[in-house]
């Protein structure tokens, strides 16, 4: 693992004369974030060694380099999943490789299924926690020190200084913000009602199929972690029979303004 990254940052940088300070992982419907940053280079994922290649709709796949103000910034257009076929090592490769190009802040986001009776589609949730239901765990096996410790400290996965920021920041730009925890699964099914009351009796907020294996790797590798997820679905009766990838999309695609807007200015301002 370790050489592959050196390698593929080495390709990286041999053609990007910039060193993030941000990393941004860009969920479904979320890609078009870019269109805030003044971007200088962008390299489709199908051009850098090692790296996976993107197979979801929603996902463009491709690292885009740039500016948001003073704050140089490198986002990823789609992510990786488990339920693609990739292994965990190869969905989170891509963490590694943006915390070896130079990040110390990673921000994620993703879309999820409400099961908080408060929340509604359209809702914007601060990640405050999550529950790990994946099947493989991303730092399973030999540990390279290299990398982290052996053992990682996950009391605090999502940084409590970047939520208060955040929160503050939205109160300004009179953006309403929900704060709860994800419970991340493996996919790709939607979940059975069943299921979805097993995660609301878990202790979650919603649930999704990605996020938690990039926020595992992020903190062994100490980057100040953020986290957001946009409520696409309502996991209960009255709503669970219209679910479909593209109305996911279609909720993710509304509520992007706001999600767009508040990480921008987070970024500008943290």
């Amino acid at each position: 693992m370790w050489e592959e990254v050196q390698q593929t940052v080495s390709y990286i940088k041999e053609r990007i004369d910039l060193t993030p300070e941000y990393g941004v992982i860009l969920g479904s419907g979320l890609g078009s974030f870019t269109e805030e940053m003044n971007v200088e280079f962008v390299l489709p994922y199908s051009e850098i060694p090692n790296f996976p290649v993107s197979t979801v709709q929603g996902h463009k796949g491709a690292l885009v380099f740039g500016t948001i103000g003073d704050k140089k910034v490198v986002a990823m257009q789609g992510r990786f999943h488990y339920y693609e076929g990739y292994s965990m090592k190869e969905v989170t490769f891509p963490v590694r490789v943006l915390k070896f190009l130079g990040i110390n802040k990673l921000i994620v986001s993703n879309a999820s299924g409400g099961v908080n009776p408060a929340y509604r589609v359209g809702d914007i949730m601060l990640i405050k926690d999550h529950i790990n239901f994946a099947p493989e765990h991303p730092l399973r096996g030999i540990n390279d020190e290299r990398f982290g410790p052996r053992f990682v400290n996950m009391s605090e996965p999502y940084s409590r200084k970047m939520i208060a920021k955040a929160k503050d920041l939205a109160d300004t730009l009179n953006i309403e913000l929900k704060e709860g925890v994800y419970l991340g699964l493996q996919g790709p099914t939607f979940e059975t009602l069943a299921e979805y009351k097993m995660v609301k009796i878990l202790g979650a907020d919603c649930v999704g199929m990605s996020t938690v294996p990039e926020v595992i790797v992020a903190r062994h590798m100490d980057l100040e972690t953020f986290g957001v997820s946009v409520i696409t679905d309502m996991g209960d009766e009255d709503s669970i029979e219209t679910i479909s990838h593209d109305e996911v999309l279609e909720a993710a695609q509304l509520a992007e303004p706001k999600v767009r807007t508040l990480i921008k200015e987070l970024i500008l301002k943290y």
